[in-house]
Order: structure tokens, then sequence, then C-alpha cells
């Protein structure tokens, strides 16, 4: 039997509901992560945040994020894609709304290595449902969907935290903590509604009782494929954690945006980011429904979201806001269309049973980046450099990570495991 069912035998209309209820979950995490940053400023008037301070706490949830996104992998092959979200969806809502008990700077980065913890877990339940569910070539299109609950996530976060942070004074506690109980509350009741709703198809459970060999993550380093696709990911996400994390105080900082701007616009370029997790899986899906092969349907589309990233440079030279929004916007869809196809890939090269530590190896090549280039951010805007130096470094790593790729994988298949690699 092939390791990739290319037919679930279950209800379409089912089909789709798994990947919209996903899609909630990884919007909810969204959601959570960008608490911090956008509640920084009403943060730093109880307790005082440097540059630097914001990048460790940022690296904080970081390396416990990568770490566990190959722990999760781990759990997910052992609990199953069910119990094991359900367990995830939990700890990381606990962990957001224990930001809002924080006395000072060493609680707040605890919560923050919590956070890292329950959400590593997220994007690898996401892709092995996504396979549980979705034949290959319907599997980039099922990703997007699941990839837009970023936006959604990083869109309502804004407004919505505005909002709480200027209306929300419930029994004399400070409005930013607010901010965390509430939204950590809103995952504790997806985690109700995934429990109830969620289970694997019959062709799955079928499959598995074969119980494949398996797949050791020394078996997996020992192909350059494996490599490629995990130097990329820590090059593209080093540029996307930078954007996610720093935008907010960007905008505060060098465009001096106040709480009621940041609400009003701030989302849009995360509304970008949405219709480019659609945009990119969908040309993908579409090129294979055409004929093309899964090396080039996924190459070229990969490669077009590349070449969208270096604009970013202009942006320190932008005449005002709008642009200044438009650029990020252009860049924000480039990314989120190129991490749709780059969580999928996975998928096109190993088999469900090594798809919880592939994509955890993934994840934590990307979060490494991430806590690199947040690292050096902070200490150049500690010592006195502007926005541009760094804004100069995310512009060109998408192309770079696309160059890794083509070398890395110069034909997207299967990789053979033989007994003696596993």
């Amino acid at each position: 039997m092939s390791a990739f069912p290319s037919s679930p035998s279950v209800n379409h209309r089912a089909r789709w509901g798994v990947a919209w209820l996903v899609s909630a979950a990884i919007a909810i995490s969204y959601l959570d992560r960008q608490t911090l940053p956008w509640a920084i400023k009403a943060i730093q008037a109880d307790i005082p945040i440097t540059n630097q301070i914001k990048a460790y706490l940022d690296s904080a949830f970081l390396v416990t994020y990568g770490l566990m996104y190959l722990g999760g992998g781990w759990l997910l092959d052992r609990m199953g894609t069910q119990r094991g979200f359900l367990v995830i969806m939990i700890f990381w809502s606990l962990a957001c709304a224990s930001h809002g008990i924080a006395g000072g700077v060493f609680m707040l980065a605890a919560s923050r290595l919590l956070l890292g913890v329950g959400e590593g877990g997220g994007f690898p339940a996401a892709t092995r449902a996504v396979a549980e569910w979705f034949p290959v070539n319907e599997r980039a299109t099922a990703m997007g969907i699941v990839n837009a609950g970023t936006a959604v996530g990083a869109v309502i976060a804004p407004p919505l935290i505005a909002l709480v942070l200027t209306q929300v004074h419930w029994l004399d506690v400070a409005s930013w903590r607010w901010v965390f109980f509430l939204t950590g509350a809103l995952g504790v009741a997806w985690a109700l509604w995934w429990w109830k709703t969620y289970s694997a198809p019959t062709d799955i459970a079928e499959i598995s009782e074969a119980k494949p060999a398996s797949i050791s993550i020394g078996a997996l380093l020992r192909h350059r494929e494996v490599w490629g696709v995990v130097i990329a990911k820590f090059l593209s996400d080093a540029a996307w954690y930078f954007y996610l994390f720093w935008l907010p105080k960007y905008l505060f900082d060098a465009h001096h945006f106040d709480l009621k701007q940041a609400g009003s616009v701030g989302w849009i370029p995360y509304a970008a980011s949405g219709v480019g997790c659609l945009c990119g899986g969908g040309l993908s899906s579409w090129l294979l429904r055409r004929g093309h092969s899964v090396n080039l349907a996924r190459k070229l589309a990969l490669g077009a979201s590349a070449a969208l990233m270096p604009w970013v440079m202009f942006v320190p030279h932008a005449s005002s806001v709008a642009w200044v929004l438009a650029i990020f916007s252009v860049a924000f869809f480039g990314q989120q269309s190129w991490s749709t196809l780059v969580m999928i890939l996975p998928t096109d090269l190993v088999p469900k049973s090594a798809l919880g530590k592939l994509a955890g190896l993934v994840g934590l090549g990307g979060a490494m980046g991430g806590v690199v280039l947040g690292q050096l951010a902070g200490y150049l805007l500690d010592h006195g450099f502007s926005y541009t130096p760094v804004l100069m470094i995310a512009a060109s790593l998408h192309v770079a990570a696309f160059g890794v790729i083509c070398l890395a994988i110069p034909r997207l298949a299967p990789l053979n495991f033989s007994p003696k690699t596993t």
C-alpha cells in the first residue's frame, strides 16, 4: 500500500470541515503570540522592557516553540492527532493566560517559554490532520486554508487587543492582563470543540494497523533533501518572525502610531498574508490538476512567492505610512504563500509515520532563525542603529532559501528509507 493514501474514502464536506476546524486553532495560536507585541506599550507602563529585553522575550518563546515543534511531532506520532492536539491546545491556552499574572520580566519570560512549549505542537498537528484527510493533489489547498488561520489570528489581534486595552478594566485589574486571560479562554473553548468533532477517517485507521517501520530522526538527517527544507525554513522564518514580532513596535517607534491607529490599520498586512496562504497552495494544486509534476508545481509556486520578498528593503525610504503598509502587505502575502508550500513539502517527502518528526525538524529550524534575527534586531536598536540594516537582511532571506531548496532537492519525490537507514 502506498505511503501516501491517494483517495481517502470520506465525505468531501467533512474533509474541508476538518481544514477549517484546524485553521481556527492556528488563528488562535497567532492571536496568542501577537498579544505581547501589540500590548507592549501598555505592559511597559507596569514592567520596564527595553528592545533587548523584548528580543529575549521573543527568543524565550521561539526556543521552546522550536524544540517542542520537534517534541510535538513525537507526541503526535504516539498519541494520535485527536488526543495530541487536545493536550497541546489546552496547555498553550493556559500558558497564554499566565502572562496576565506576571509581575515582572522573569514571569513574562516564564510564560513565553511555556507558550512556546504548547504552540510548538500546533503546526505538526495541523500537518498530520491534513495528511490524514487529504490526498496529495488537495493537500496544498487544504494547507493553504489551515495556514490562512495565521492571518485571521493576526488580523484580529490589533483591533481586538486595542478594544480590550481601552474598554476592559474589570475588577480593578490592568487591561493588558485581560488581553491574556480572554485569549487563553478562547483556546480552551476550541479544545472542547475539537474533542467533540474530530476523528480520523476510516481508511487512515486501516493504514495505521499495518504498523510501518519507524523512521528515526537520524535516518531523516541522512538525506540532503531534509537538510534543504530545514535550512530554507531557518532562513525564511528568520524574516517572518522579525516581521511578526517587530512590525507593531516599528509602527510605534518609526511612525509614532498610537493605540487607535495601530488597531485601525495594523491588521492590513496580516490580511494580505491570508490571501497569500490561499494563493500559494491554490496555485500549486492548480498546476497539479493541469498535469504538471509535484516537483514543478511546488517549486514554481515557491519561486513566485520568494520573488515578492525583496521589496521590504524599500520600507525605510517609503514616503508615507500608506506606502509602508502596502510594501509590508506584499511581503506578508509572499511570506505566507511561501510558508504554505514549505509546510506541505514534508508530506511530499516522507510517509505519515515520519511526518511528525520531519515537521518538527522544519519548525525547529524556523524558530532558531527567528531567534538569531530577533536578537540581532534588539542589539542594533539598543545601540543606536535604525531598522534599515535588519530590513535589508530580512529582504534577502527568502530568495536565499529558494536557492537552497533548488540545490538540495533537484527532484521533489518521496524519499527512499531502506531498513538500513531507519
